[in-house]
C-alpha cells in the first residue's frame, strides 16, 4: 500500500454491502430475526474528498462507517480499499490496514479513557503499531497536540481536565497518530456547542488540506454537511436514496426524502414562512422494512409501483444519483427544492 495516490483516485469502494445484527437468540439461523442496519449499499469514495452522509437516527450511517473500517463485519457484499478486497481480511491484515483508516467518535467524553493521560491516549496507536522508540513516540505526541491546537504540556493531564471541544481535539490527534489517509468522522461535532463546532470543523478542513485526508463525514446537521462535503449521500432505512455533489443536492434535491430533510431545516427569520412538511408518520422498523421503496409509507407522492418494486440508485445526470420511480433522467430537470417534489424537481413518469 505504498503507491502514491492522486486527488480523485478511488480510495474506498463498496459493492452491495449489507450488515445485519441478530435481534433474537436461537441456535437455528433460519429462525433468526435480523436488524438490517445496512442493506445493500454501493458507493465509491475518492482520495482527497469529503463525503457527507446524512439521514435520520437509526438509518445505518454509523454502522456503515464502522463496517468500512471492519469494526463491524459485513454480512454480505464487498469492501475494497485502494483496490484491495478487505471484506474478509484477517486480524494481521487489519492491523496493517488500520494505520491508514481511522475514526473520530461522536462522544468526546466516553471515547477517551479517563484513567489514561492525554499523552498515553494519543500515543496508544503508536505503541500498538510498534512505531519508533519511546522518545520518538513522545516527540510525535507533542507534534500531534500542537497540530490540533493544544500544547505539548497537555500530554501529562487527564481527559476530565479538558472541555468538550478540547477532548474532541484529543480524539482527532489520536486518529492522526499513524498518518492515516481515510478517516470516518462519526458525528464528530454533534455533541459540541455551535461555536465549538465551527472551530472543530475549521480544524478538520485545515488538516485535510495539509495532510491530504479523505473524510466520510457522518452528521445530522444538513448545514454542517453542506459546509464540509464535496459530495453528499442520503440514507434511509439502511439504503442510499440519493447521492450528488453537495451544491447540487441542496439546490436540486430529487428524492422526496431528501426534500423533506431540507424542508425541515429551520429558517432563522420569523418573516419567512417555513416550507410544507413532507415527512409524516414514524420510521418503519429495520427488522421488517416495507416492501418496494422503503420510503413509500411516508412519501406523499407514492404510487402503487412504489409499494411493490424497489427502485435502483441511478445516475440522472451530472453524477446526481437517485433511487425513486418518479424521477427519470432529464438534462432539463430544474428544481427549487422542497416542497414541490414531483412538479418542481423531477419529471414524473407518464408526464415526461
Amino acid at each position: 500500500m505504498s503507491e502514491d495516490l492522486k486527488r480523485g483516485d478511488e480510495l474506498v469502494r463498496l459493492e452491495n454491502v449489507k450488515t445485519y445484527f441478530p435481534a433474537n437468540k436461537t441456535w437455528n439461523k433460519n429462525k433468526r430475526i435480523y436488524v438490517k442496519a445496512v442493506d445493500g449499499v454501493s458507493l465509491t469514495l475518492n482520495y482527497g474528498e469529503t463525503f457527507g452522509l446524512v439521514g435520520e437516527s437509526g438509518c445505518g450511517k454509523s454502522t456503515l462507517g464502522q463496517t468500512i473500517l471492519r469494526l463491524e463485519n459485513p454480512t454480505d457484499g464487498k469492501i475494497y480499499y485502494r483496490g484491495r478486497d478487505i471484506t474478509n481480511a484477517d486480524s494481521r491484515s487489519l492491523r496493517e490496514l488500520r494505520q491508514e483508516m481511522q475514526i473520530i467518535f461522536q462522544d468526546p467524553y466516553s471515547s477517551l479513557d479517563p484513567r489514561m493521560t492525554v499523552g498515553s491516549i494519543v500515543g496508544e496507536p503508536l505503541v500498538v503499531h510498534k512505531w519508533g522508540t519511546s522518545a520518538e513516540r513522545k516527540e510525535r505526541v507533542a507534534e500531534l497536540l500542537k497540530l490540533v491546537g493544544l500544547r505539548p504540556e497537555h500530554a501529562k493531564r487527564y481527559p476530565h481536565e479538558f472541555s468538550g471541544g478540547q477532548r474532541q481535539r484529543i480524539g482527532i490527534a489520536r486518529a492522526l497518530a499513524t498518518n492515516p489517509k481515510f478517516i470516518v468522522c462519526d458525528e464528530a461535532v454533534s455533541a459540541l456547542d455551535v461555536s465549538i463546532q465551527a472551530q472543530v470543523l475549521n480544524l478538520l478542513e485545515r488538516l485535510q488540506d495539509e495532510l491530504g485526508l479523505t473524510y466520510l463525514f457522518i452528521a445530522h446537521g444538513l448545514a454542517v454537511v453542506k459546509h464540509m462535503s464535496d459530495r453528499v449521500g442520503v440514507m434511509y432505512l439502511g439504503k442510499l436514496v440519493e447521492v450528488a455533489p453537495s451544491d447540487d443536492i441542496y439546490d436540486r434535491p430529487l428524492h422526496p426524502y431528501t426534500q423533506a430533510l431540507i424542508d425541515a431545516i429551520p429558517v432563522p427569520d420569523p418573516d419567512v414562512k417555513q416550507g410544507t412538511k413532507l415527512l409524516t408518520g414514524d420510521v418503519p422498523s429495520p427488522i421488517d422494512p416495507p416492501s418496494g421503496c422503503r420510503f413509500h409509507t411516508r412519501c406523499p407522492f407514492a404510487t402503487d409501483r412504489c409499494s411493490t418494486e424497489e427502485p435502483e440508485l441511478k445516475d440522472v445526470g451530472g453524477g446526481h444519483c437517485v433511487a425513486c420511480h418518479l424521477v427519470v433522467a432529464n438534462e432539463d430537470v430544474k428544481g427549487t427544492g422542497a416542497p414541490a417534489a414531483a412538479d418542481a424537481v423531477a419529471t414524473v413518469e407518464g408526464e415526461a
